[in-house]
């Protein structure tokens, strides 16, 4: 395995903050999700950026690399295609399910993968497809999860170090998920970090969260917390890793607080390195405070370099070489082993979408807390791509609690586009909304995006009728 370029700390691109990004003072790279963007149609903040010299690297959301099927051809042509069209240096996804085929079912989020043998053979098959069909190196994730699977049979650390023996890939560490994993799963994030190979770190992502009733919500959506921070610092103890980088996906602050965030990424890297003496470095193992870090986030915000400036980043010390001789392949996951995963994986997603019963072993209590999160993950996506469906009934509040009596126990099966459509539709079919002149409003959005007129009412009153009794 060949050592990783050296990205330095970057930033994840998004259309909302795309001016900010341009600005941010001493930027080396950035992410986009891969889903996002059209080779040929570049977003012309993103072609700036190229221009400068900044590095973007494509992250798929939706291969799917750990479900029981092999990858999607047309997913992985479409990733490939993205990796060339950026110039990118590598390609990153992550070690999760979104789908079954038997049902079709389609989560909508990445949901963590059994650790144990079977899931592990079918993964690494899944892993060896992907990067025959890649033009550069992948890196997987560790994704965050509230669900523990029982009777697993690996740990974490040991589930990554199998993989990568077995089939080359290279980690990309959620630092974030560590902690989200500490808190829903009793995970120990220094277990997880002495046991993987390090000489196989791609990069590393930071993100913030909140805890609510005891579950930590990997949001994406607030401030990067010192605890995160600290596992930034554990990890650097160990390793200069790669690149860093800092994830923001929604309610996004002003452009001088993802600076000050930027710069207490940067104080972490310079003040924990593994080769900083005996008195500064924590021991390995051992999860180390955020003292001299902890300042800086308390703001949520430090001081931006001027205008112009750049920003110091460590000097990169060399990833050290993994051997030679590239690992052997993966037997392949016979069909069997595809069929028990994919019973398992299909148990467990019906209950998140279809409201079928929980299985058996599962923390009854959490598998609810994640469907829920599931619609409202559903209900927001749907809100971006159709943002006249809350005006038309109301307002969020009103919105929100009428597509939840809708996705309740109705899985996505074509996309969010279609469910807004369906969830549309669904509405109309019940006379809602109560208010004439919004159902009108209603009736013209839907029949200018379906091409066709709403059900009459007689159908309306058949179709109610045959729902209440299935």
């Amino acid at each position: 395995m060949e050592p990783m370029a050296h990205l330095g700390v970057g930033i994840g691109w998004r259309p909302e903050i795309s001016v900010a990004v341009e600005r941010l003072p001493g930027l080396d790279w950035v992410e986009v999700v891969a889903e996002n963007i059209c080779p040929g149609h570049l977003p012309d903040a993103l072609v700036r950026l190229r221009e400068r010299g900044v590095r973007v690297v494509p992250h798929g959301v939706s291969l799917g690399l750990g479900g029981a099927d092999r990858p999607d051809p047309e997913k992985l042509a479409a990733l490939a295609e993205r990796a060339v069209a950026l110039g990118a240096p590598l390609v990153t996804e992550h070690i999760a399910y979104v789908r079954t085929s038997s049902p079709a079912l389609e989560a909508g989020h990445l949901l963590p993968v059994p650790r144990t043998r079977d899931a592990l053979d079918v993964l690494c098959e899944n892993v060896r497809i992907a990067q025959d069909a890649l033009p550069v190196p992948l890196a997987l994730e560790n994704i965050a999860a509230l669900i523990s699977w029982p009777d697993e049979e690996m740990t974490e650390g040991a589930f990554l170090s199998e993989l990568v023996a077995r089939t080359g890939v290279r980690l990309l560490i959620d630092v974030a998920n560590l902690h989200t994993n500490r808190v829903n799963r009793g995970e120990d994030p220094a277990a997880v970090l002495d046991a993987v190979p390090l000489e196989a770190l791609a990069y590393v992502h930071v993100a913030g969260g909140v805890e609510r009733a005891g579950v930590w919500h990997d949001t994406h959506a607030h401030p990067v917390p010192p605890v995160v921070l600290d596992l930034l610092a554990a990890l650097r103890s160990r390793v200069d890793p790669p690149g860093v980088l800092l994830e923001r996906d929604d309610d996004f602050p002003p452009e001088a607080e993802l600076a000050g965030e930027l710069t207490a990424i940067r104080t972490v890297l310079t003040a924990a390195g593994p080769d900083s003496g005996p008195d500064s470095a924590p021991s390995r193992g051992r999860v180390p405070t955020a003292a001299g870090v902890s300042a800086v986030t308390a703001a949520s915000a430090p001081a931006a370099p001027a205008a112009g400036a750049t920003a110091a980043a460590p000097a990169p010390t060399p990833v050290p070489a993994a051997p030679e001789a590239a690992p052997a392949p993966p037997a392949p996951a016979g069909e069997a082993v595809r069929t028990r995963v994919g019973l398992r994986q299909a148990a467990l997603l019906s209950a998140l979408v279809a409201a079928t019963p929980v299985p058996e072993g599962f923390d009854r209590r959490r598998v609810h807390v994640q469907a829920r999160a599931l619609i409202a993950k559903r209900a927001g996506v749907v809100a971006a791509l159709a943002p006249e469906l809350p005006g038309i009934l109301g307002g969020d509040g009103p919105y929100r609690e009428a597509f939840s009596a809708y996705a309740g126990g109705r899985p996505m099966t074509g996309g969010y586009r279609r469910d807004a459509l369906d969830f549309a539709e669904h509405l109309l079919i019940r006379d809602l909304p109560a208010d004439p002149a919004a159902r009108r409003r209603l009736t013209a959005w839907w029949r200018d995006r379906a091409g066709a007129r709403p059900p009459r009412r007689v159908v309306r009153w058949a179709r109610a009728l045959v729902g209440r009794a299935a």
